[in-house]
């Protein structure tokens, strides 16, 4: 037992079984920067020993991390697993561009070149004033996060259009709108709440908008939808017809 004990103590206490090397997987998102500053307080320290439980509490800190687990690597290495969060859209700010996840946290900016998953992710823009404030590890309200995510679903042909592309914004005067690229035309979908006007609305919304659409988007400017059954649209400015030009009188 004697010997037992000397043993683990010379273990325990041995340089060979110090904390030099970490090898981080799973980081497509998350700096390795700030994965090795979670790990600094123990550097340098015996892993025989280690308890690793504090720094995986620590590493769910970071906003892109879902998971993480930290194993040793003896003698001298920590082995970190992360599992990311998985962005479903992008919320745009003004200039900056957030990834969120399905929960609606917004766990980090857009890179300037992002990579093929994030490039074709869908669109949101948030033009609400309260918005401006929204940062990395903010979270969108469910409402907003649930009609957002249905409306960047569509595709022109859920609505019988010949556009190429939709665009998706949600702002303080209107809620939600839609707008059609290049024929130029919105479609207000409006506010929802958690009770009286939910985002439940939005299939029937999209059924009342193809019927308003079919046979007449080239004269649509905007329309609006009240509710499922309820809506209408604006027709676009008639040109003005050119003037005639003046005779040029003989001289």
């Amino acid at each position: 037992m004697l010997l037992a004990a000397a043993a683990v103590y010379g273990v325990a206490n041995s340089s060979a079984f110090t904390f030099q090397d970490v090898r981080v997987e799973g980081a497509a998102l998350t700096d390795p920067a700030a994965v090795e500053r979670v790990l600094d307080e123990v550097r340098g320290g015996n892993l025989f020993g280690l308890r690793t439980v504090p720094l995986e509490a620590a590493l769910l800190n970071l906003p892109t991390v879902r998971t993480a687990s930290v194993a040793v690597g003896l003698p001298s290495s920590l082995v970190v697993r992360l599992e990311e969060r998985s962005p479903v859209l992008v919320w745009r700010v003004g200039a900056a561009r957030f990834l969120v996840d399905r929960d609606g946290r917004l766990f980090a900016r857009v890179a300037d070149e992002p990579g093929p998953e994030v490039a074709t992710l869908p669109v949101v823009e948030d033009r609400r004033a309260a918005s401006a404030g929204l940062s990395i590890g903010g979270q969108l309200e469910p409402v907003y996060l649930d009609a957002a995510t249905r409306l960047v679903s569509l595709v022109p042909a859920d609505v019988g259009s010949e556009a190429t592309a939709f665009s998706v914004a949600v702002g303080d005067i209107n809620g939600f709108v839609l707008r059609a690229h290049p024929q130029d035309w919105t479609a207000v979908f409006g506010f929802y709440t958690l009770s009286l006007r939910t985002p439940d609305l939005i299939p029937g919304q999209v059924r009342l908008l193809r019927s308003l659409i079919i046979g007449r988007e080239p004269l649509v400017e905007r329309v609006i939808l009240a509710s499922e059954t309820d809506g209408t649209y604006i027709a676009k400015p008639t040109p003005k017809p050119t003037p005639t030009p003046k005779a040029t009188p003989a001289p």
